[in-house]
C-alpha cells in the first residue's frame, strides 16, 4: 500500500503533509528521529490523517494536490471531515 498522510505537532502547531510507500508506522518512526529536515524540529508529530492508494504516484499526486491548497483551514476541514 501507499500513503498520503498528514503529520500534527501541537509543540510547532503545525502540519506536515507527506506519502510514502512504507508503513505509516515505520515512516512516523523515521520523523521522530534525530535528522536535520523539517519534522526534526519536534519529537510530538503525530499521524492524524491518511489515505491509501493502489501506486506511489497517486499518494504523490494527492500529496501535491492538498500542498496546492496552501490553507491550513482547507487542510483542517478535511481532518474534521473524517472525525465527524
Amino acid at each position: 500500500m501507499n500513503f498520503f498522510y498528514i503529520l500534527y505537532s501541537k509543540t510547532l502547531n503545525q502540519y506536515y503533509i507527506g506519502h510514502t510507500s512504507e508503513s505509516l508506522q515505520e515512516r512516523l518512526r523515521k520523523h521522530l528521529s534525530n535528522h536535520s529536515g523539517f519534522t526534526g524540529k519536534a519529537k510530538d508529530w503525530i499521524i492524524i490523517y491518511f489515505e491509501e492508494f493502489e501506486t506511489k504516484s497517486l499518494a504523490y499526486k494527492r500529496e501535491l494536490e492538498v500542498k496546492k491548497w496552501k490553507s491550513r483551514v482547507r487542510v483542517e476541514k478535511l481532518i474534521n471531515d473524517l472525525n465527524a
